[in-house]
């Protein structure tokens, strides 16, 4: 559709803001800052919905106007443990040493607000498998930035694609923002041809 048609991204991802821009939606980021901090006994799943549903809202109200918000938010879950973004370099080679030579889940949530009660969501859930990754290539690759603001600490489309061997799913899922369902979303909202 239109320019006309603009939505605010309540997200800081560059990443996402890459994605939206190959859907050709016109947008405006306003990331939403808010406590993600997991509510006891919720799954991950649940968790990682609530999160893209509460930026997408925290983003409508701040919009103050009719502007539709998009909220997205992505985890990485392996072994029923949520790994997000580490806290330290530390951190992140633990958490590149758990992946290593095993099978994952990303799971990316999806959420659109027309209105306070006009909202559509989804989820998406890809296995991802990584090969062996030497102990020495992790170290060098959390001395990077890269992995610093990425859940599971790392980056599919960065250095450590090239240990990736299997992908079922969504590959712009695992970067943060499945096309396929974002599009739908759009779709259904009339803001996409």
């Amino acid at each position: 559709m239109t320019s006309q048609h603009a939505i605010l991204l309540a997200s800081s991802s560059p990443r996402r803001r890459e994605l939206l821009l190959q859907l050709g939606v016109t947008f405006r980021v306003e990331p939403a800052g808010l406590d993600e901090t997991r509510v006891v006994g919720e799954s991950p799943e649940d968790y990682v919905c609530r999160m893209a549903l509460e930026k997408a809202l925290v983003g409508f109200k701040r919009a103050k106007g009719p502007t539709p918000v998009l909220g997205s938010d992505t985890i990485v879950l392996l072994d029923g443990d949520i790994l997000g973004k580490p806290g330290s370099q530390s951190d992140a080679e633990s958490m590149l040493q758990r992946l290593s030579g095993r099978t994952h889940q990303v799971c990316t949530a999806v959420a659109l607000v027309l209105g306070p009660d006009n909202i559509l969501d989804t989820l998406n859930i890809t296995a991802v498998t990584f090969g062996v990754m030497p102990d020495d290539w992790i170290e060098h690759y959390c001395q990077s930035d890269e992995p610093m603001d990425k859940a599971g600490a790392y980056a599919v489309q960065g250095g450590a694609g090239q240990y990736v061997s299997r992908i079922e799913g969504s590959y712009s899922g695992v970067m943060g923002l499945p096309l396929y369902e974002t599009a739908s979303l759009l779709r259904q909202a009339g803001l996409l041809a």
